[in-house]
């Protein structure tokens, strides 16, 4: 809340409270852990009395523990291809689960398209919810990418729509750590789909050096083979997770070096001009901590996304 991590007393009183109402589920159905923090997380925004509350879902929409609340709004950015295991195998299925965060007269905001904003335009009409199509970027100049603009302009229309309910300045400030983010002669962008990484390769020119990891449950295939096409040299990397591939596996549909980890990846970039360290928000993470842009935390919080 306003910048600043919860309180770690808070943390233990929420969750100790929270243990008490668990004790009435059933083996069967007992919360995941997800659910747990989704209702602790709630909890503590109502004692704040937080003014406003970004609520972003886990994965998909639908059938997420986010869905719990009715917001103000309702916001899908873009459809793309991932968690398929899940959400479905066609963009239209993914649509629908994602779509299942409109509620009844509640406005929506996308900037979706094709298939997936035909899914999303039924969805609103069934449920009589104000629909925003938003189909040109904004003017943003903090924002490298054609993409990042755009997501900027689905935020400006989403502020637009409630601004009777919610005053909103503009985003001459902002920016987006991360993504096509740029230190010394590394970018840093936490692509890990393959629309991801398509979008990261139109916004490259040259051949840079590429330094990729990736989890093992992404469409990783074609993630290395569109970067394969890119770099002038390929770095294969391990995740720091328990579904990191192992870059080995990688040398099966590209060419690359193998490296033991990212460290020793960046190692070797010493005398090259430009390096791009993409494939995983982990692995970016990673990069931030190694290249001295963010410290490591006091704590694994890698450990707790795992679970």
């Amino acid at each position: 809340m306003n910048r600043q991590l919860i309180a770690d007393g808070d943390i233990v009183r929420l969750v100790n409270e929270a243990k008490g109402w668990m004790k009435s589920f059933s083996e069967e159905d007992h919360p995941t852990f997800f659910e747990a923090v989704t209702v602790i997380a709630l909890r503590d925004f109502a004692e704040q009395r937080c003014d406003l509350v970004i609520w972003e879902t886990g994965m998909g929409g639908r059938l997420d523990a986010t869905n719990i609340v009715t917001p103000l709004a309702s916001v899908i950015t873009n459809v793309q291809f991932d968690h398929q295991q899940w959400l479905g195998d066609t963009i239209e299925k993914i649509a629908s689960e994602k779509a299942g965060i409109i509620k009844p007269g509640v406005p929506v905001i996308t900037a979706a398209a094709g298939d997936a904003l035909t899914v999303i335009q039924k969805v609103a009409g069934d449920l009589n919810a104000p629909l925003s199509v938003v189909t040109k970027p904004a003017d943003v100049e903090p924002l490298p990418g054609q993409h990042q603009r755009l997501n900027a302009a689905v935020a400006l229309e989403t502020a637009r729509m409630l601004r009777d309910q919610l005053p909103a300045g503009n985003l001459t400030q902002v920016w987006w750590p991360g993504r096509l983010q740029r230190h010394g002669k590394f970018i840093l962008d936490g692509a890990h789909n393959t629309a991801g990484i398509e979008t990261l390769d139109r916004e490259l020119t040259g051949q840079p050096t590429i330094i990729f990891g990736v989890l093992c449950d992404k469409d990783w295939p074609a993630m290395a083979r569109t970067l394969s096409k890119r770099a002038g040299r390929l770095l294969l990397v391990p995740v720091k997770s328990k579904r990191g591939l192992p870059p080995k596996e990688m040398l099966s549909v590209c060419k690359g070096a193998v490296c033991n980890s990212l460290q020793e990846a960046i190692e070797q970039t010493q005398a090259d001009e430009q390096v791009v360290i993409t494939g995983s928000l982990y692995l970016v993470g990673e990069a931030m901590e190694l290249l001295g842009i963010a410290p490591a935390p006091a704590q694994d919080e890698r450990t707790l996304n795992e679970r």
